[in-house]
């Protein structure tokens, strides 16, 4: 199995160097080893799209410059790109662009197409990938869970053992829950001159009716915020100091980008998501998110 960096560039490259061809996502699947759901899973969970509308888009766009430049029949240009029917090629064009190929022709108009998805060395981590932002509204919910202190020097060494243990020894304990199989590991640091964190290792609760002894609530407010992509080749469990670091490091090069557009609150709150569900076996997925605002 490849990692999951070089898993999305070869992915993203066999669909371009076969643009021309009917690509299924069979025939990916099959190429790289891995069952089609949890390709198609891990590539809306990269990207934000789903896998076989990305690849009809890009057909579709490639389609366009033979279209403009060339007098060949519609019919030919809809086969060359995989089209099995004219009327196919027409529908799905006039869907992506509404307006069809004829009508592109004569009219002279300027359409935007979608260009070639990239990903990029600074994506890439110790068996992983980072990808994102994407920037989401996240409507306010309550968790359940412990809160512990945790010192800056061991802030990516500790939390993921604290989250291994909550969820083996605690998580069972709590009532009301409203993801059944998600861990929410909730960040806040009141002051950076304290020197310490607050780690809560949690579950989203449906309501605060029953909190189990030596638990407490926090409450993540309506928020805008930048949504972090973590894919990797290991368990949730494996998730270890170098993993953690290299996704901070990633987060905090976001964070101090020149000419950045938003102001993020990763050193006052942020927490990351994790749905066993996600869990193929092979790869794991994690989302990570803190509050922004914009400049």
């Amino acid at each position: 199995m490849l990692q999951p960096y070089d898993l999305m560039e070869q992915l993203l490259s066999a669909i371009e160097d076969h643009i021309t061809e009917p690509v299924t996502i069979s025939d990916l699947s099959n190429r790289f080893y891995i069952s089609a759901i949890h390709l198609q899973r891990l590539f809306k969970f990269a990207f934000g799209i789903p896998l076989a509308g990305y690849i009809r888009s890009r057909k579709l766009a490639a389609s366009v410059e033979k279209l403009l430049s060339t007098d060949y029949r519609i019919i030919d240009i809809a086969n060359e790109y995989g089209f099995t029917h004219e009327q196919a090629y027409i529908r799905a064009f006039k869907k992506e662009y509404c307006i069809t190929p004829g009508e592109l022709r004569r009219s002279g108009m300027v359409i935007k197409v979608l260009p070639p998805l990239q990903i990029f060395p600074k994506n890439k981590l110790p068996n992983g990938a980072m990808f994102g932002p994407d920037i989401v509204m996240v409507p306010e919910f309550q968790v359940v869970g412990r809160r512990f202190v945790v010192p800056f020097d061991q802030s990516v060494v500790l939390p993921p053992q604290l989250a291994k243990s909550f969820w083996e020894e605690d998580s069972f304990r709590i009532k009301n829950i409203a993801e059944s199989n998600v861990y929410y590991g909730i960040t806040r640091i009141d002051d950076l001159k304290d020197g310490y964190s607050h780690y809560m290792p949690s579950v989203k609760v449906k309501d605060i009716s029953h909190i189990p002894e030596g638990m407490t609530v926090d409450c993540f407010p309506t928020s805008m915020c930048a949504r972090f992509h973590y894919i990797g080749r290991h368990h949730y469990y494996d998730i270890n100091a170098d993993i953690a670091r290299g996704m901070y490091d990633a987060i905090c090069d976001f964070a101090n980008k020149e000419g950045k557009k938003y102001e993020t609150q990763y050193q006052k709150l942020y927490f990351e998501r994790i749905s066993e569900e996600d869990y193929d076996g092979t790869y794991c997925q994690m989302e990570w998110l803190t509050p922004i605002r914009q400049l």
